[in-house]
């Protein structure tokens, strides 16, 4: 029964009651017990009122698992109810902003935009966990660690961005740098034309036009003084006065702001020096305090933060990994010096100079057999301790040559020196390198007793026995010399500088014989006679002044290891090396032994020729050209060069004999006829030019003296005579297109442009592809005022003779000329389309195009013309009009160097040198110029052919064409 009753009690429990229970169970704490029952069991259970084992549930063995109810956890809260946290940061103010947050929070954006192929998706791994004091810290100092390497690379950053910031500015310059041109032009704007300019129009309303601004005066210290000494009170200004402002009035007895009470002044002055000072005391403050704790020298500051930043630019970590590795090498294995001297080495270069000094000591005691440890220790350490270091050094490595080598440097007197040295001979008497350092420092009889000794100690040493031969007499030389052979029978250098010994005391008769004495003696010892090793000897000898031997080892060696069919070539190659080199005497030696094996042969005296006649004398050129018109008397061009060279010399007479001479030679030669003319006319013997010229169209004739007939005529003023002679040669040459422009160009002289235009018709219908023609007759059109007729010559011009740069180029200019610089610029377009390799016409499209856009047309020339002359020119025009002098004068040079027969170079360089050179670089211009002796050009061509400029020489055509230079461009 009472069983039966326990069991009712426990069924009759409220719900809230077990549902309590229930959840105090699930709450973790211990489970609330019923209240003790009459009913219950007098024996109480053991585990009653104990505290429930750790992860009791209670239920949940016979599956009655605890629920939670709204009572448990509170009431339910609104979205828009405002969070416990009164100091929340905007967004995170109610429970909807704080559910919304934690949901995004949560939730990963896996989206394929997030997605990064090497870094996976954005965002922190670790987002999601919380954010506890350890991970602060690690994100202060990581903060740290950037915000130091960023200060690190700092400067070499924004230097970085200040060169790519040119470059941009250089690709594309600003509006204010496209405009820079157009600005200049305003300095000619005239004060009338300035005036006249229209006013801007403003569309704005009457009051926006026409502000109204408050106007401030500013009120007068004297105003108020006197109006405070007098104590009225006013509410207006006395006009009189003229001043602006009120005075407004101070109620009652009230003293004024400013002013001492019972005396009625106020000392204005007084108060700007107590502010002045004042404001002097606060910005010292500013500047001699920093947080209020040190004082700072101001000048110092940057200097000491400079010095705060590591020496080394690399990686801090890469720093770290250098030092660990070469530390295990180190203790791997210790006896290994390079470890030792790389750790130094980076302890040095990260700044840290005592460590690696200490480093370096520790790897001597490990290694003191490396003497390469040794010497980077003695590098290391300063003066002193680097002497006591060298000094350990060589008790450890008595034999050490470098040891000893660097013991003397470290020594600043010349005594200590020589006793360092003499002491390593001492030790190291076989040193070749320690002699030579003591005999440096020693004086000529002492150096001499001392390779005495050297050349004992050290047979085998070239260097030894020469210098010893140079510091003895002629007799004791040779004795040296004759040892040194006979200790080293395998070295031409003694053979040579015993030729040398023998050409300096004038026996010269020895000098042949030593070199071919060397040579046998070589080859029997086994020696390879290597020709361009003893080529290069000759040369040092030639700069040394010692000619016999260079000659003798010449021709003791040219013919050495040569086909029999390259001779020519290679020794025409070789004459070529030494006269880059500048040593004249090998090439002349040269020269003369290739005439000796090939006198017949006329390119080999030529190239003999002009070699004299550019670094020899003129004796030497005349008596080389007798040579060679006695073995090439059929060579026109020596005999001419003879005659030339007498003529230049203003032997006339000796020049005539030579012209007869190769009359004689080669009878009906046209181009002596025409230097005997020339000879003649220079000389003024005209009527012995015209007999010369009449024999010539007799015997030999040709278009050549026909032309040079009309001309010499033409320039003496016998018009009608140059008209028949003209009209004769066109029967017998029609042809030849010059006797056409002759003839129209002298119709144009007299002003007969009718019959002009008739020569050139007739001469373009038996010459259409002469350039030069269509060009004479588009002139004349266009100084006649026909310019469509013009146009249309030259359009029939290109058709007739397609991708001709010339007829593109006159083509612009015409159009140039006439002001329609649009069609001038299509027409450019069109001309480098169809020549675009032409120099010409890009030289003229770099000046047609608008000043900025210059510079850019220049690159595009030079990628396509690199090594044209006339593109080089205009660069050198560009640099010049933006004032480059220096960058001017080098493309000037890079020009002449390239093409010195383009006239109109020589003239604008010469005319650049007048503006902007001394005397001596414009006299150079000058030389160089007449011994080019230009050509061509067109500058040049239209004042060397002008018939009143027939006798001129070079150099007075370039003055007269560097004077009609302007710079326009």
């Amino acid at each position: 029964m009472a069983s039966n009753a326990a069991k009712q009690a426990t069924k009759i429990v409220p719900k809230t009651a077990a549902a309590g229970t229930a959840a105090a169970g699930a709450s973790g704490g211990p489970p609330v017990m019923p209240l003790a029952s009459p009913l219950m069991g007098k024996k109480k259970k053991p585990f009653l009122g104990m505290p429930a084992p750790l992860g009791y549930v209670p239920g949940l063995g016979r599956g009655a698992t605890g629920f939670t109810t709204r009572s448990d956890i509170g009431p339910a809260r609104d979205a828009n109810d405002p969070v416990d946290d009164r100091h929340a940061p905007p967004g995170k103010r109610t429970v909807g902003d704080q559910m919304k947050k934690n949901q995004d929070d949560d939730d990963e954006d896996l989206n394929d935009t997030n997605y990064d192929e090497f870094n996976g998706y954005a965002g922190s791994l670790f987002s999601s966990g919380p954010y506890e004091k350890d991970d602060e810290e690690a994100d202060a100092i990581y903060a740290a660690l950037d915000k130091r390497m960023d200060e690190r690379r700092k400067e070499r950053r924004e230097l970085r961005e200040k060169e790519e910031i040119e470059k941009y500015r250089m690709e594309r310059p600003k509006i204010q740098q496209q405009f820079s041109d157009l600005k200049r032009k305003l300095a000619e704007v005239s004060e009338e034309e300035w005036l006249s300019i229209p006013e801007v129009g403003d569309a704005r309303n009457k009051r926006q036009r026409n502000p109204r601004h408050e106007k401030l005066t500013p009120v007068p210290d004297s105003f108020f003084s006197k109006h405070l000494q007098s104590g009225e009170n006013h509410t207006s200004v006395d006009p009189l006065q003229g001043l602006g402002g009120l005075n407004t009035p101070y109620p009652g007895n009230m003293t004024p702001g400013l002013m001492t009470p019972g005396t009625g002044e106020l000392d204005m002055r007084k108060i700007g020096q107590a502010r002045n000072t004042l404001m002097d005391m606060r910005l010292s403050q500013v500047s001699d305090s920093v947080s209020g704790q040190t004082v700072v020298d101001p000048k110092g500051y940057l200097t000491d933060l400079n010095s705060m930043i590591p020496t080394y630019g690399g990686d801090i970590s890469d720093i770290k990994k250098a030092r660990l590795l070469l530390k295990s090498v180190r203790e791997t294995n210790p006896h290994h010096p390079p470890a030792w001297i790389a750790s130094a080495r980076l302890e040095e270069v990260t700044g840290k100079l005592q460590v690696a000094r200490n480093l370096i000591m520790k790897g001597t005691e490990m290694c003191p057999k490396s003497e390469d440890v040794w010497l980077e220790a003695a590098r290391l350490q300063p003066g002193d301790t680097a002497k006591a270091v060298v000094a350990q050094a060589v008790r450890h490595l008595p034999q050490s040559v470098r040891i000893y080598i660097r013991a003397a440097e470290l020594e600043t007197d010349i005594r200590a020196k020589k006793r360092v040295l003499r002491k390593a001979l001492e030790n190291v008497s076989k040193s070749v390198r320690l002699w030579k350092a003591a005999v440096e420092l020693e004086e000529p009889e002492d150096a001499r007793i001392m390779l005495s000794r050297a050349v004992e100690c050290c047979p085998t040493s070239v260097e030894l026995w020469l210098a010893l031969a140079r510091l003895e007499t002629y007799e004791n030389a040779r004795r040296v010399l004759n040892k040194a052979r006979e200790n080293i029978p395998t070295d031409r250098h003694i053979w040579i500088t015993a030729a040398k010994l023998e050409e300096a005391n004038g026996n010269t008769q020895m000098v042949e014989k030593i070199i071919d004495r060397a040579i046998t003696s070589l080859r029997a010892n086994g020696v390879e006679i290597n020709r361009e090793q003893w080529i290069q000897d000759a040369e040092e000898c030639d700069k040394a002044g010692s000619v016999a031997t260079c000659q003798a080892v010449i021709r003791a060696v040219i013919g050495i290891g040569i086909e029999e069919e390259d001779r020519k070539h290679t020794w025409m190659e070789d004459a070529d090396s030494c006269v880059a080199h500048g040593a004249l005497e090998c090439a002349r030696a040269i020269y003369a032994h290739a005439l000796q094996v090939f006198p017949s042969k006329k390119s080999v005296w030529l190239r003999a020729a002009y070699f004299e006649k550019n670094h020899g004398t003129r004796e030497s050129l005349e008596a080389l050209l007798q040579r060679a018109v006695a073995h090439c008397p059929k060579a026109e061009v020596l005999w001419l060069m003879g005659a030339k060279s007498k003529w230049l010399a203003n032997d006339v007479p000796a020049a005539r004999s030579i012209l007869a001479l190769a009359f004689q030679a080669n009878p009906n030669s046209e181009e002596i006829w025409l230097a005997a003319v020339k000879l003649e006319s220079e000389n003024n013997e005209y009527e012995r030019a015209r007999r010369l010229l009449a024999k010539a169209r007799s015997s030999a004739p040709t278009a050549r003296v026909f032309m040079k007939s009309v001309k010499l005529e033409w320039v003496l003023g016998n018009i009608e005579a140059a008209q028949e002679l003209c009209t004769e040669a066109l029967k017998h040459y029609e042809d030849f297109p010059k006797l056409w422009m002759m003839r129209g160009q002298i119709e144009e002289q007299c002003e007969n442009m009718d019959k002009a235009r008739e020569a050139y018709n007739q001469g373009l219908k038996k010459c259409p592809h002469s350039v030069p023609l269509w060009l004479l007759l588009s002139h004349l059109e266009e100084r006649v005022g026909q310019l469509t007729r013009a146009r249309a010559i030259l359009e029939k011009a290109r058709l007739k003779n397609p991708q001709s740069p010339d007829l593109w180029l006159e083509s612009v200019r015409l159009e140039y000329r006439a002001g329609l610089k649009n069609i001038a610029n299509t027409l450019m377009a069109k001309a480098l389309q169809e020549c675009p390799n032409s120099g010409i016409l890009w030289a003229e499209a770099v000046f047609l195009e608008a000043r900025p856009q210059r510079k850019t047309k220049s690159v595009d020339a030079l990628k396509k013309c690199e090594h044209d002359p006339h593109v080089l020119l205009a660069v050198a025009k560009l640099f010049w009009s933006e004032r480059k002098i220096t960058k001017a004068r080098e493309w000037f040079l890079r020009t002449v160097k390239i093409e010195p027969d383009l006239g109109d170079a020589w003239a604008l360089f010469y005319k650049f040198e007048l503006q902007h050179g001394t005397e001596e670089q414009q006299e150079e211009v000058r030389k160089r110029c007449e011994n080019a002796e230009p050509r061509h050009g067109e500058l040049w061509c239209a004042e060397s052919k002008h018939v009143l400029n027939w006798q001129r020489k070079t150099g007075e055509i370039l003055a007269l064409v560097a004077s009609k230079i302007k710079n326009t461009f």
